[in-house]
C-alpha cells in the first residue's frame, strides 16, 4: 500500500506542485490549505508523512508541529523561505524531522521525503521484539516504543533511533558523526548541531514522562553515550 502524505500550504500553486511530483511516485496526497485544517485532517487520518509550509495564515507552521507532535510520531518536513539557523533548530525542538529551504527542486522534496519514509518504514532494527528495559526506562526495538513504567513517551523517529543506537551499546561513546553517518541519509541535511538538538529533545521528553535518571550522558569533547541508572548510583 502506498504511503499517505499531507500537503499543508496556502498556496495553491506549491501544493498542486508538490502533489503532481509526489503523485509520480505513486504516493496517496492530501492537501490542507490552513493550519487548523491540517490538524483536524492529521486527527482523522493516519498519515505516513507531512509536508508543512512554516508561513500559514491562521496559526502557523511551528505551531502546527506542536501541536501534531503530541499525538503523532508521523516525519514532518517543513518548507521555509527563510534560510535560518535558528528557524531550523526551533523546529528540531518542536519535532519537525527535516527542512528544506524554498525555492527548491521538486525532485529535491521527493527525494528528501523518501529518505524519512525509509527511516520509518525500511531501517527499522530487524528482532524478535524483545523489549529491553533499563529501570523504568523500556525500548522496544520492533515496535519502536518507548515507555517510563506505563507511561507512552513520544519520539520522533530520528530521536528514537539516537536513542536505539546508544541504548543498543550503552557503553560506546558515539561522536556526533558517526550518528549522523547512522541515521541521516545521505541526501538529507546534515547538521551536527542537530544531534544536539535531538538529545535535548529526547532528555526533556523522559523527564516529563517521570524518569528519575539521564539516558544520555554528555562526553565532553567527544560525543553522547548510554548513561544506565546503575551508572548513575
Amino acid at each position: 500500500m502506498s504511503s499517505k502524505i499531507l500537503v499543508v500550504d496556502d498556496e495553491w500553486n506549491m501544493r498542486n506542485l508538490i502533489k503532481i511530483y509526489l503523485s509520480k511516485e505513486n504516493f496517496q496526497v492530501d492537501e490542507a490549505v490552513d493550519g487548523n485544517e491540517a490538524i483536524q485532517m492529521a486527527e482523522q487520518i493516519p498519515y505516513d508523512l507531512m509536508v508543512l509550509d512554516i508561513m500559514l495564515p491562521d496559526i502557523d507552521g511551528w505551531e502546527v508541529c506542536s501541536t501534531i507532535r503530541k499525538n503523532e510520531r508521523m516525519p514532518i518536513l517543513m518548507l521555509t523561505a527563510r534560510n535560518d539557523i535558528k528557524d531550523r533548530v526551533h523546529g528540531l525542538n518542536l519535532g519537525a524531522d527535516d527542512y528544506l529551504i524554498k525555492p527548491f527542486a521538486p525532485e529535491e522534496l521527493v527525494a528528501r521525503v523518501n529518505a524519512l519514509l525509509r527511516r520509518v518504514n525500511v531501517k527499522k532494527e530487524e528482532t524478535n521484539g524483545t523489549i529491553t528495559y533499563f529501570g523504568d526506562l523500556s525500548i522496544d526495538s520492533e515496535s519502536r516504543e518507548v515507555k517510563v513504567e506505563d507511561t507512552p513517551v513520544e519520539l520522533t523517529p530520528k530521536e528514537f533511533d539516537i536513542l536505539y543506537s546508544a541504548a543498543s551499546q550503552p557503553r560506546r561513546v558515539f561522536t556526533r558523526e558517526i550518528l549522523l553517518d547512522r541515521i541521516w541519509d545521505s541526501d538529507e541535511i546534515r547538521d551536527l548541531r542537530a544531534i544536539d538538538t535531538h538529545v535535548k529533545n529526547i532528555r526533556e521528553k523522559l523527564r516529563k514522562a517521570g524518569l528519575s535518571f539521564n539516558p544520555i550522558k554528555t562526553v565532553w569533547g567527544v560525543g553522547y553515550k548510554f548513561n544506565t541508572q546503575e551508572d548513575q548510583t
